[in-house]
């Protein structure tokens, strides 16, 4: 079957009343997770549709659909596949994998899917936070059907120092060749970051009780853990932020947020994007990490107001 219920962690989401999962079937037979949580006041304002990013999972979005929940919109989130409880690529569940980094697009149908059969309430918006930026910009030059977007973090090019990109770019030409494929990214770690690293000095969040959620999560349910991404994925999404570079700018009102301490994803690929977003505008977040939804909780109300107000301005 094409859909049934799915597990909805509900006990580590700290997410809305209501919440619910299934089990999709992407075109090309891999079982992902799709999830939504209804909104929670008055006339619905909307869905808005979280593409997380990798190692991610629809549950670490629970806070974040409390507030948009609670501020009247629905809200949906999936689990890629190759991680979460989506159907892993490899033996090995902790190694991050992509055949083709269009693959992904196959996922974003499935959510498709998922809204228009549960008649998820429109306008729908966009919200993408790191690799889910790349997959979030490529299906817009494809038509996704929503109002508005805005990026969080979008990865839009590699963060990585300019040593390790040669040893990168040399690896991901050769490693098809010599059967390497398979094999996990050199500095990566078989555990995810959290678990890998204390709190202090770390590049997600300014605030320690998110932090805990996300080791907390991971400890109650070690089958969700991603590690290190493999040399296939490595190079896949590479090529894919290169390709990106080079398609125009969705005509399409967006707003895209970026930590002043932001080290994870490329910053100067963030501004040549935006730069050339007609209808376009960058804000940066003074203080912000990576993770500006599970930011310390000033930071986080901050830019989730600024989400909605920015949606309610473009609603249809």
């Amino acid at each position: 079957m094409n859909r049934s219920s799915a597990p909805f962690l509900t006990q580590i989401a700290r997410g809305p009343d209501g919440g619910s999962a299934q089990w999709r079937i992407t075109q090309d037979g891999l079982r992902i997770r799709v999830g939504h949580w209804p909104a929670q006041s008055g006339t619905p304002r909307g869905t808005i549709f979280i593409f997380p990013g990798r190692t991610e999972y629809i549950e670490k979005y629970g806070p974040t659909a409390t507030d948009l929940t609670a501020l009247g919109f629905t809200t949906l989130a999936v689990d890629w596949r190759g991680q979460g409880l989506a159907d892993r690529m490899l033996p090995d569940r902790k190694l991050g994998h992509v055949q083709q980094f269009g693959d992904f697009q196959y996922d974003v149908q499935s959510v498709l899917n998922y809204a228009t059969e549960h008649e998820l309430p429109k306008p729908w918006y966009l919200l993408a936070h790191s690799m889910g930026g790349a997959i979030g910009l490529r299906a817009l030059t494809q038509g996704l059907p929503v109002t508005a977007c805005c990026f969080s973090a979008p990865m839009w090019g590699i963060g990585i120092s300019p040593s390790l990109r040669i040893v990168a770019d040399i690896l991901r030409k050769t490693a098809h060749i010599f059967g390497l494929d398979d094999m996990r990214a050199p500095t990566t770690t078989v555990e995810q970051y959290v678990q890998e690293h204390a709190f202090e000095g770390n590049s997600l969040t300014n605030d320690p009780e998110m932090y805990r959620f996300l080791q907390d999560q991971l400890a109650q349910h070690p089958d969700l853990v991603l590690g290190g991404p493999t040399l296939r994925w490595l190079s896949q999404s590479i090529k894919e932020c290169a390709e990106l570079a080079s398609v125009a700018s969705p005509r399409m009102p967006c707003t895209t947020f970026v930590g002043a301490n932001e080290e994870i994803v490329d910053i100067p690929s963030i501004h040549d994007r935006m730069a050339r977003w007609a209808n376009g505008e960058l804000i940066t977040i003074e203080n912000g990490r990576h993770e500006l939804l599970i930011e310390v909780p000033a930071l986080r109300k901050e830019v989730t107001e600024m989400i909605v107000n920015f949606y309610l301005s473009h609603g249809e």
